[in-house]
């Protein structure tokens, strides 16, 4: 159920919209970077085996 905003409607709305929008690019910006450390790890991993 959506609760009457009257005036004020759009800017909460759009809040909401923007929050949502930030929330969900800090996700995949931390997935992301997630992939990327733990690719790096695995090269520095698979060096240490060949060299040691």
């Amino acid at each position: 159920m959506m609760p009457e905003l009257g005036k004020y409607a759009g800017a909460v709305l759009s809040s909401y919209g923007v929050s949502l929008a930030l929330m969900a690019a800090l996700v995949l910006l931390s997935m992301a970077r997630g992939a990327r450390v733990r690719r790096q790890l695995d090269e520095a991993e698979a060096r240490r085996r060949d060299h040691g």
